[in-house]
């Protein structure tokens, strides 16, 4: 996949594509499905599948102040959609500029005039332009006056009617449901980034914690979670079981958030690492503990139920751009 962040950027042999059009944060089962209907059309036309996303998130630039929700922060959802095999993502820069342009201008100046589409792909309540104008019908009139096709993707719903969505998959995490989350995605929920020096509590107790700092990410219930963790090992990830705490740690008297994770059975120094971490399920929500001995006592139990839990999932090997989601309807 190339990825490239503006129009100019393109070279002639990715104009004329099929291009996907949408956020995408989260990349869930009913982006998968715009992403891979672009596909398809693609290569019946034997040209070009492409994606075009948005960076930041309109949402933040709308509302900076806005506490963090983000799914997929860049790097992670562009990992996502190259698993979907397109031959490009342009990741436009979403500015003042940007966001004051006509629907009409955006349709001229980018997808017709810089890009030359061949066809469009939008998910059912996906809009564009100034003052959110670009519906899915006009669209498609544009289309027929420019001579590029569109393609509305109604919605895709679980087998029990629910709607994919970003905003479902936010409420789920919030309520400490991982699991219901995931279903959504087609994989499990991941939040990573380097791992930072914390206060070496964890190390003093006998449970060694890799520290993360969240960042843009939607914040999860607080509590304790069975989880996958990846390590970067220099263009693959090693795969261990663990358990993560995310938090204030009331026992000591802390106010700011934390993600721990303890990864199990490992005895490697992770400062400085890349870390990946899939909430697989939430064990407990925290609380505040009479003492260390009551804590190490609970976070005893909480790895024997991690283990346990995670023990019942089949997990790939190597899980590559996602841990997927392999035993959940």
């Amino acid at each position: 996949m190339r990825l490239i962040r503006h129009c100019g950027e393109m070279t002639p042999e990715f104009r004329g594509a099929v291009v996907a059009l949408g956020n995408f944060d989260g990349v869930h089962r009913g982006h998968q499905q715009v992403i891979r209907t672009a596909r398809r059309l693609a290569e019946a036309m034997a040209v070009p599948h492409e994606v075009m996303s948005f960076e930041p998130h309109p949402r933040a630039f709308f509302n900076p102040s806005q506490p963090p929700f983000r799914l997929t922060p860049f790097r992670v959802k562009a990992r996502l959609i190259e698993a979907l095999g397109i031959d490009l993502l342009l990741m436009r820069h979403f500015d003042a500029a940007f966001a004051g342009q006509s629907a009409a201008a955006f349709v001229d100046d980018v997808l017709v005039r810089a890009m030359a589409v061949r066809h469009v792909v939008i998910g059912y309540d996906y809009v564009f332009g100034k003052g959110r104008q670009g519906t899915g019908a006009f669209l498609q009139k544009m289309g027929g006056e420019k001579g590029f096709g569109v393609t509305v993707v109604p919605p895709a719903t679980t087998p029990t009617g629910e709607v994919y969505s970003s905003t479902a998959v936010r409420d789920y995490l919030v309520e400490g449901r991982p699991a219901e989350a995931a279903k959504l995605l087609g994989h499990y929920w991941e939040v990573e980034g380097r791992v930072e020096k914390g206060d070496g509590r964890g190390h003093t107790i006998g449970f060694p914690t890799a520290n993360l700092n969240l960042g843009e990410y939607q914040r999860p219930a607080t509590g304790v979670y069975a989880v996958r963790a990846g390590i970067d090992a220099g263009g693959a990830t090693r795969w261990h079981d663990g358990v993560a705490n995310f938090g204030r740690r009331p026992t000591f008297d802390k106010t700011d958030e934390t993600f721990e994770v303890h990864l199990l059975d490992v005895a490697e120094d992770l400062y400085g690492r890349h870390l990946r971490v899939a909430l697989v399920e939430h064990i407990r929500p925290e609380r505040k503990f009479a003492g260390v001995d009551e804590l190490k006592a609970q976070i005893a139990a909480d790895v024997a139920t991690a283990r346990r839990l995670l023990a019942a999932r089949r997990f790939p090997v190597e899980s590559g751009p996602m841990v997927p989601v392999e035993d959940l309807p």
